[in-house]
Parts: structure tokens; C-alpha cells; sequence
């Protein structure tokens, strides 16, 4: 059996996390798509967000799959890959909104069938410190992944239009290789045992052993969804934004949503040290730095550049707070419950980017403000308050169980 310290067979692990966010690799055409399948604005952004939807269905069914058939970890994350390579290729060869919808839904299918696989094991594996660096590194190769596929993705729109763009999704065919070749088929854990590091001891007050799923899973379930509302609203409002400032000619955007990608990249990188000194005050340094984010870009009111800085400020804090959020999981549910408690936290995760478009517009109509312009700013004042309301009462919720122990 591979060593699980070894610097390659961690590499194995992560190289599947590479994939997971792909789905938006194809934002830089959705221009192109539009106007080739003759489909409303609304429609083209749910290319990108509809492979959430599935993968809220297939991390729920992924552990029972799993159960059902007795497959392993190494084979479920395979098939996972697989059906990302397969499904993501299908518009290379498409002209039919529809079909294309479809080879969304399944691409979106393959994420959910491996994704909490991908990251439990790495609960249960790990400890401690490694534990917390693995997660953030987890998190910071999403981001990677995700710049990767968009840069790729846009470099092959350049050259050879959006239908070859989709070509990004064989590099799942590279990674599905490496983790076959690199991790052995008894990749589930070593024992049931998780070792507790106290890491969530400010949220529960239970000192036994873990024997049922804390009632705090269901609060960071919608922690992730309010989390996610809020950054994949301000991507896709972002270029909106900007050719409201720039003029309608402007194509740049994707340049700066792959730069915030950096940013996220290296909250992923940084959680694991910035975490053993904080603990679990890292979550209000996160939630601090997204809120500060949320005002730049709401009141940038036509300065370019204030917009750019409050888009490239989200990634950061976000990779602080997500990995968080998984790495308090271990203390909040036996080691059993693990993939479920984790494709809770998936669901909350993708539930939110699924339904970011609406609820930006429920917003929007709610204060009465157009969706063009610099009206598509408006949610995000709201957005930024949620978010230091939501550490208040993390904050305040802490210090009454430590009062009352």
C-alpha cells in the first residue's frame, strides 16, 4: 500500500479535486453560446450552474451507491472522474441547448458521485494539523483547477470556437490515470477511528466519544449555502458590471475572474498555517475579509478598479472559511457518518451555486432595482451585512457555551 505521507500519493488524492469545480471552465463562452443556440442570458448561466443541481442529487446517493454495491473508495471516485471526461466532452459535438443542458446535468452527476469521497477520506485519513493543511490544499486545487480549465477553456475559444472549448474535460482522462496508477484499491480508511483534535469544542460541548451527528452540521450546511450565493453571485455579475463601466466591446473579464482564482488559490494554500494560529478564529478573520469584499464591489459605482479589488478579495476569505467548515466535521459526527455529514455540507455547497442566479434577481426585485447597469450591484450590500451577522452570532453563540461550561 502507498505510504499515505508521501508526497505523491497525496498528490493522487488532490489531482481528483482538480476537476470538481471544471463546471465553470466554460464561463468565457457563454457569449458565444448565447448568441450560436439563440438562448436568453438566464439560460446561458445555468450551463454553468446546472451541473450543481446534480451534484446535490449524487452526493447523497454516491454513500448509498456505494453501500448498495459494495464499492470502494478508489472505484467510486474512478467512475466519478470517468463520467466527467465522457459527459463533458458531449457539446463538442452538440448544437441543441437542450442536449447540451443534459451533458450538464451528467458532468454535474460525476462531481457528486466522487466529491465527498474525495474529501472524507481525507477526514478520516488525516489528523490535526495535517488534516487541516490537506483540506486547505483540497480547497486551494479546486481553485487551481478551476483557473486551469478556464484559462485552457478560453484559450481554445480563441482559436477554435466554443463547441472545441468543451475539449478542456479530457483532461479528466489525465487525472482519472494518475489516481488508477498511484492509489491502491483499499483506499478506504485504515480503521473507523477519528482521532478528536478539539477543533470544534467552541461549538459542542460534548467530551465523550462521538456517537450520533451534532445539530451544528445543520447550521454550517446553510453557512455553505449563504457562502456560496454570495461568490458565485458576484462571478457571474461581474462581467455585467464591467461592460456597464467599460462599454459593451469589453471582453476582459475572464483575465480577472481567473486572478481571483489566485486569490482563492492561496486561501486554500495558507488555511492550514493560518488555521494553527487562529484555530477557530480563522472563521471571523474569513467572514471579516468576504464582508469588506462584498462593500468594495457593491459601491465601486463606476470606479473600475474598486470592483476588481472587491472580485479579487472574495477567493481568500472564502478558502478560509470552506476548509473550515469540513475540517470541524470529524468533531461533530463519528467516523461512520462521515460521507453523510459531508455530502450534507456539499449540498449546502452547490444548493447555493444552483440557485445564486435566482436569488441575486429575487434580490434585485426586492429593492426594486433593474438587472442591467450597475444595479446588478444591489444584492451585494445585503450580502455583506448576512455576512457580519452571521459571525456576531457565531461569536456570541461561542462565549454562551463557554460561559456555560
Amino acid at each position: 500500500m502507498n505510504n499515505k505521507n508521501s508526497i505523491v500519493t497525496k498528490l493522487a488524492f488532490l489531482s481528483v479535486s482538480f476537476m470538481v469545480t471544471s463546471a465553470y471552465a466554460i464561463q468565457g463562452s457563454l457569449p458565444q453560446l448565447k448568441a450560436a443556440l439563440g438562448i436568453s442570458q438566464t439560460q446561458s448561466e445555468y450551463l454553468v450552474t446546472t451541473p450543481s443541481f446534480a451534484v446535490m442529487i449524487f452526493v447523497v446517493l454516491s454513500p448509498l451507491l456505494q453501500q448498495w454495491f459494495n464499492i470502494s473508495d478508489k472505484k467510486i471516485i474512478m467512475a466519478g472522474v470517468t463520467i466527467v471526461g465522457l459527459a463533458g466532452i458531449v457539446p463538442m459535438f452538440a448544437n441543441d441547448y437542450t442536449t447540451i443542458l443534459i451533458s450538464r446535468l451528467v458532468l454535474g452527476a460525476g462531481f457528486g458521485l466522487y466529491n465527498s469521497q474525495a474529501i472524507s477520506m481525507i477526514s478520516v485519513w488525516y489528523e490535526g494539523t495535517t488534516r487541516a493543511q490537506m483540506l486547505g490544499w483540497r480547497a486551494a486545487a479546486e481553485q487551481i483547477g478551476q483557473a486551469c480549465t478556464l484559462a485552457i477553456a478560453g484559450l481554445i475559444l480563441s482559436y477554435a470556437g466554443w463547441h472545441a472549448s468543451f475539449a478542456v474535460y479530457l483532461l479528466a482522462f489525465i487525472v482519472l490515470f494518475f489516481f488508477a496508477i498511484r492509489v491502491p484499491d483499499d483506499s478506504k480508511a485504515q480503521d473507523n477511528h477519528v482521532a478528536e483534535d478539539d477543533l470544534a469544542a467552541e461549538l459542542t460541548e460534548e467530551d465523550e466519544p462521538i456517537k450520533k451527528i451534532s445539530p451544528v452540521v445543520y447550521l454550517l450546511v446553510l453557512f455553505a449555502f449563504l457562502l456560496v450565493v454570495d461568490y458565485v453571485g458576484m462571478e457571474n455579475r461581474f462581467p455585467g458590471l464591467a461592460v456597464a463601466i467599460k462599454g459593451n466591446n469589453y471582453t476582459g473579464s475572464s483575465m480577472f475572474l481567473s486572478l481571483m482564482l489566485i486569490g482563492a488559490t492561496l486561501g486554500g494554500l495558507f488555511y492550514g498555517s493560518i488555521n494553527k494560529v487562529l484555530g477557530f478564529n480563522t472563521v471571523y478573520l474569513g467572514l471579516g475579509l468576504m464582508a469588506i469584499s462584498n462593500f468594495l464591489f457593491a459601491f465601486a459605482n463606476g470606479n473600475f478598479v474598486m470592483l476588481v479589488i472587491g472580485l479579487l478579495l472574495i477567493g481568500f476569505p472564502l478558502q478560509l472559511v470552506s476548509p473550515l467548515i469540513f475540517n470541524l466535521l470529524p468533531d461533530l459526527a463519528p467516523a461512520k457518518r462521515q460521507p453523510l455529514v459531508t455530502s450534507m455540507v456539499l449540498i449546502g455547497f452547490n444548493f447555493g451555486a444552483f440557485f445564486s442566479p435566482t436569488i441575486a434577481e429575487w434580490m434585485n426585485r426586492l429593492m426594486g432595482r433593474p438587472l442591467s447597469g450597475m444595479d446588478l450591484a444591489a444584492p451585494f450590500p445585503i450580502y455583506g451585512v448576512m455576512l457580519i451577522v452571521i459571525a456576531l452570532i457565531i461569536f456570541f453563540a461561542t462565549r454562551r457555551s463557554k460561559q456555560a461550561n
